[in-house]
């Protein structure tokens, strides 16, 4: 995996309030069968564990970062939440009927991760994978793609042997978000985190700048964050 994925755990607390869930549709698509086994690959602070345990489904969190890890059991102490990578998962053979990854394939290392990732599921199990990025046709979103870079790297959905032929789809929606969880949002990139002090504040500055003078944001409590949700989905041959 990417070491760069390790420094999420410095904005543990910021991904946690600013990121976004995940449409219930999307989860439709991926689960379609109500698989009851679930691992979450990549888990973070668990955005996605949490709507997997809401539909009454065992999930087991999995992340490279403590950090991540530390907030994910303190908002989902009943989830098993294990320290690993999609490269070396800690689970026993055919331990989960599906394999989730959100917002995370771009920094795995897929040559290494597939035959593990299979080496996890059950037979006939499947693999999803999705992504949340911000519909940058809105004026605004797009001026805060400017700022603080566009659309998450690498989303191509990278598969291959063991697995069957990939299929996609798409759900537009938004996310209503205060003016601090924004800028929790913004902070919690791993581009913004990596930046030395005195320019993740000049970027977050930026973004202030645009809360306060932007026509469709000016004066709002809250703020209409569209989003279109990527899935893509394989089953194990």
């Amino acid at each position: 995996m990417d070491p760069r994925a390790g420094s999420f755990g410095t904005a543990a607390d910021a991904y946690e309030r600013g990121r976004p869930p995940y449409p219930g549709k999307a989860l439709d698509w991926l689960l379609p069968g109500g698989e009851p086994r679930v691992l979450d690959l990549g888990a973070g602070t668990g955005k996605l564990s949490r709507l997997v345990r809401e539909r009454g489904l065992d999930v087991t969190a999995v992340d490279p970062s403590e950090g991540m890890l530390a907030e994910l059991r303190r908002v989902l102490p009943d989830v098993p939440a294990l320290l690993g990578s999609a490269e070396s998962i800690p689970l026993p053979d055919r331990s989960a009927d599906v394999v989730l990854v959100a917002q995370a394939w771009h920094w795995v290392d897929t040559a290494r991760a597939l035959p593990e990732i299979a080496r996890v599921l059950t037979p006939g199990g499947r693999l999803g994978l999705i992504w949340n990025v911000r519909d940058e046709r809105s004026d605004w979103v797009r001026r805060l793609g400017t700022i603080i870079g566009s659309a998450e790297e690498g989303r191509e959905p990278r598969m291959g042997p063991p697995f069957g032929p990939v299929e996609t789809t798409e759900f537009e929606w938004a996310h209503t978000i205060a003016a601090d969880a924004l800028l929790d949002m913004v902070a919690s990139r791993s581009r913004i985190i990596l930046l030395p002090a005195d320019e993740r504040a000049a970027v977050l500055a930026q973004v202030r700048q645009l809360i306060a003078t932007h026509p469709e944001l000016l004066g709002r409590a809250s703020y209409e964050l569209p989003y279109v949700t990527e899935c893509a989905r394989a089953t194990l041959l």
